[in-house]
């Protein structure tokens, strides 16, 4: 017997298999695969910078609004919900008024944060390149 069942043809799941062979394997890519749902919520646009913000230290809401650039409370509420269901972070309410509400990673949470870091990492340190790398673009654009 083994740990893994099929969630939908060609997809299985706890597989413990890393992406790059899920990928091979045609599983990460089986658009019913549950994974993918989870893919796309850990690299959403406030998704990624949630994990981040949260790998520093426990916030509260009004902080990781503030910590987090751009993001509406509408966007910051959804993306923490949608993470907390994950099972990624930890919401705290304390039974005080007004509400004091805090927010932590779980360690698989933290385990998804820091993989998510060291892919915004590599973004920040190659963003340079990145952008000489499009079509029309100079160096001396992609500087400025």
């Amino acid at each position: 017997m083994t740990d893994t069942a099929e969630i939908a043809p060609g997809c299985a799941l706890n597989s413990g298999a890393p992406l790059s062979e899920l990928m091979q394997q045609g599983q990460l890519l089986n658009q019913n695969c549950p994974s993918r749902e989870i893919l796309r919520h850990l690299t959403s646009r406030w998704g990624v910078l949630v994990l981040i913000a949260l790998l520093e230290k426990d916030r509260r809401f009004s902080e990781l609004r503030r910590t987090v650039g751009g993001v509406s409370e509408k966007m910051l509420a959804q993306t923490l919900q949608t993470l907390e269901a994950d099972g990624f972070v930890n919401r705290y309410s304390h039974p005080v008024v007004p509400p004091h509400v805090d927010y932590s990673l779980s360690p698989i949470g933290r385990e998804a944060a820091l993989k998510v870091r060291d892919f915004a990492d590599w973004i920040e340190v190659n963003t340079a390149r990145i952008l000489t790398a499009k079509p029309g673009q100079s160096e001396a654009e992609a500087a400025e």
